[in-house]
């Protein structure tokens, strides 16, 4: 009887050896798909519509991988399986049930294939095909045969000239195409950006649009212009079974919240969601790669969108809307996922050598990867509800003009614990709010309450548990200009405030013997990791050197001290970019702007005792961690906010000297000398070691917490506002208040991170009295300040538990 193969080494269901490259800027995930008793894989690269170095992977039961050697790369995100034909479709190749591979070359069908849908006349023989750039083909799968309906638009995006002679172009408002899906008589496609010079650094501009083909015709309906991504219906991957009645549903969002549209009965509705994270804002669409709708096997189908995993009920109709309801946040960027061998499979984007629009000032000039790439992450689906706790921010209206007597759209009411809304208005007269719940998500709305907002005036309403529904919405007894609803929901952080033991060997302030160094990818195809490395005892530094780390998880010394230089040079680590005094940690950004924000208790310091620790680095593509004062944040890019969105993930004990991503795993430096373990890849020397773990182990490390706020005994003069101090994705709040002579001490939060500062409350401070203040356990903002009536010393300290 033969021996069982060893399956290869794993750690947080990264298999190293597994991991894809390209010689692009970008090397991401573009769908993953068990067929023909194998795991298929596509990459892609950032823009590449006449191919690239991208391959089309087949992963066996032992978790071999074997490129196919006729791939022909590009920019793919699309499959589909053609149930008459037996067949996947997946980027430019056509595969049949015995794993035989067709490809359509670019030069047939050039564009950046984004989506396939069933065919609207001849479904048993032919499939849509749509490019990111408004191309829409035709394939007979039989033949690939391929005609072109609509020219994919590359040229135009350069001003170039349509072809003559050839199909029209489809005009659609926005670029960077996603989904795409048929039903009910019609082609879907979803554009999730623009390519206007305003939507590369604000993410409240017009972008993106949802539209509809007949077909027939050579124009389209532009259904709605927001930005959307997946467009799906019951039938995920297969099309929908029963095309003229079944549902039809696209994602999306825009500055105030997500949006999802339902196709039903022939007619579009639309719903919004809060939105977890705001890393995917950016309203040239690049941020997103790539939000889906799937169904993998359970009850309920899941949907990625913003950072969060969703219940998405297969049934969701317009009359039987209820089950949508968050899971659980996280923090890699996943381009495609499905179950295969009883397993969970995320294919991520993870390393990008080019770190397009996301630099800041946090990074410094630190040299990117040397090699783009990415890698599978292999988990259980319990997963989906294993990690962040959820939470949502998101509005029905934001500085909106809104009519008198009629109702919004609806607003997700159900799925979260804590649930709180900020109402704001500019008229002149007080303005009743009105409240309809949809209790069973059957499209019957109740009156739920009435709320008056005085003019110049915030109020908060609170929701409590007790009250039940799926849908709200909301309407105005009058007609009012610069109209807001700002939603903050969450559910309890059930995590504590001690690390899990898999971070156990990391070091910490009372560590003496460690080793600690410079990590980063190394480029020239190595495929490498170098590590300039120090190894540390009673605090001296007793041996350097350059280590590298292969495929295999083994870290060796290679004795190149020019590389260890290098190294050390490019990637090193920027100083004086965070600030500090008695009240708290500031963070000075690019454009001048001040941020305050905690101190865990106790917290390394940036500093001391261990020299410069890494501050901000970019982890999945275009995103950035930031550790700062023994918490780790998910960081937006500067185009989807910034640092204005920036959101609390884990607080620990632990002086991390350096961080980044590799084959998938984060590779954390900066270890003790006598840790070991499963997470901890040891040197052949024995000399040095690094961490390795997934991104979303950070949320093991416990609960958002600190200490601190815009003064602690600070002079300030009357009327002068603070710097604001960040309140977001923190669970226990409570402020203390001082001040050596009598004064009002307003306190403002700005409940949108846009700088939308609504006053809270005005505490009556009285001289040298301390007073506390805490806030409900529902309420959330991004940040607050505070403003003292007098001049004096003033403390304003928060606490987070």
């Amino acid at each position: 009887m033969a021996a069982e193969k060893e399956m290869p080494r794993q750690i947080s269901g990264i298999y190293p050896h597994l991991a894809y490259w390209n010689d692009h800027g970008e090397c991401g995930t573009g769908a993953v798909v068990p067929w023909a008793g194998k795991l298929w894989v596509i990459t892609y690269g950032p823009h590449f519509p006449n191919g690239s170095t991208d391959k089309l992977y087949t992963i066996d039961q032992h978790l071999q991988s074997t490129p196919f050697a006729e791939s022909v790369g590009g920019t793919p995100a699309n499959r589909m399986i053609h149930n008459e034909t037996n067949q996947l479709l997946i980027g430019p190749y056509v595969v049949s049930s015995a794993g035989n591979v067709r490809v359509i070359p670019p030069s047939v069908m050039p564009g950046r294939l984004t989506g396939n849908a069933r065919h609207l006349f001849d479904p048993a023989n032919k499939a849509y095909y749509a490019t990111m750039e408004e191309g829409f083909y035709e394939v007979d799968l039989n033949s690939l045969e391929v005609t072109t309906l609509f020219q994919d638009s590359q040229g135009q995006l350069r001003g170039k000239k349509p072809d003559e002679g050839s199909a029209p172009l489809a005009k659609l408002p926005g670029y960077h195409g996603k989904g795409l899906y048929s039903g009910q008589g019609r082609l879907i496609y979803a554009n999730n950006g623009d390519n206007a010079r305003e939507a590369l650094v604000r993410p409240d501009v017009p972008s993106g649009c949802l539209a509809e083909w007949d077909g027939k015709s050579e124009t389209w309906t532009v259904i709605r212009r927001n930005q959307f991504c997946d467009v799906r219906g019951p039938g995920d991957l297969r099309g929908n079974p029963n095309p003229e009645t079944d549902p039809v549903w696209a994602i999306g969002w825009d500055h105030r919240s997500l949006i999802l549209m339902l196709l039903d009965d022939g007619k579009w509705t639309s719903y919004r969601l809060p939105k977890a994270s705001h890393c995917y804002d950016g309203a040239h669409g690049w941020n997103t790669e790539w939000p889906r709708i799937h169904d993998i096997g359970l009850a309920d189908f899941n949907m990625t969108m913003h950072g969060m995993f969703w219940h998405f009920p297969p049934t969701f109709t317009r009359t039987n809307s209820a089950g949508i309801a968050p899971r659980s946040t996280y923090l890699k960027v996943i381009g495609d996922y499905c179950r295969w061998n009883d397993q969970l499979v995320f294919g991520c984007d993870d390393a990008a050598q080019s770190e397009f629009l996301n630099t800041r000032k946090a990074k410094g000039k630190v040299v990117g990867p040397g090699q783009s790439h990415s890698n599978l992450w292999f988990t259980s689906t319990d997963i989906f509800d294993q990690l962040g706790p959820p939470i949502g921010r998101g509005a029905i209206w934001l500085d909106d003009q809104v009519a008198a007597n009629t109702p919004s759209e609806p607003y997700l009411f159900s799925g979260f614990e804590k649930r709180n809304v900020c109402l704001t208005h500019g008229g002149e007269q007080p303005v009743t709010f009105i409240f309809e719940v949809d209790r069973k998500g059957n499209d019957q709305w109740t009156r739920l309450a009435e709320v008056s907002v005085p003019p110049g005036k915030a109020v908060w309403h609170s929701f409590p548990q007790s009250e039940a529904g799926v849908w709200l919405r909301l309407s105005l007894d009058q007609s009012c200009e610069q109209v807001t609803a700002q939603f903050q929901y969450a559910n309890p952080d059930q995590r504590g405030n001690h690390p899990a033991d898999i971070f156990q060997g990391i070091r910490t302030t009372k560590s003496n013997n460690y080793s600690q160094g410079i990590v980063r990818v190394r480029g020239d195809k190595l495929q490498t990791l170098a590590f300039s490395a120090q190894q540390v005892e009673d605090g001296q530094v007793v041996h350097e050197g350059f280590y590298e780390l292969d495929d295999n998880l083994r870290l060796t010394d290679k004795h190149d001290p020019a590389a260890f230089k290098w190294t050390s040079e490019h990637a090193a680590i920027p100083t004086g970019v965070l600030d500090h005094d008695e009240a708290s940690l500031l963070y000075i950004d690019e454009n001048g702007n001040r941020w305050r924000l905690p101190r865990t208790v106790p917290a390394p310091s940036t500093e001391e005792p261990f020299g410069p620790l890494r501050l901000s680095r970019e982890v999945a593509t275009e995103r950035d961690l930031f550790n700062c004062g023994g918490t780790f944040y998910e960081l937006p890019a500067r185009n989807a906010g910034g640092m204005s969105k920036v959101r609390p993930i884990a607080s620990h004990p632990f002086a991390i000297h350096d961080y980044c991503s590799y084959r998938g795993l984060m590779i954390i430096s900066g270890v003790d000398a006598d840790a070991s373990g499963e997470h901890i890849i040891r040197s052949d020397d024995g000399r040095v070691a690094v961490w390795a773990g997934v991104i979303d182990d950070l949320w093991k490390l416990g609960k958002p917490v600190g200490d601190g706020g815009p003064w602690k005994e600070t002079s300030v003069e009357a009327r002068v506002p603070s710097d604001p101090y960040l309140m977001t994705g923190f669970d226990s709040k409570s402020l203390t208040l001082s001040s050596d002579a009598d004064t009002q001490i307003t306190i403002e939060v700005d409940i949108t991170g846009t700088g939308n500062w609504q006053t809270y409350q005005v505490a009556d401070v009285k001289a040298n009295q301390t007073q506390k203040l805490d806030f409900p356990a529902d309420f959330q903002a991004y940040w607050v300040r505070l403003t003292s009536s007098q001049p004096g010393k003033v403390t304003g300290q928060f606490e987070y538990r």
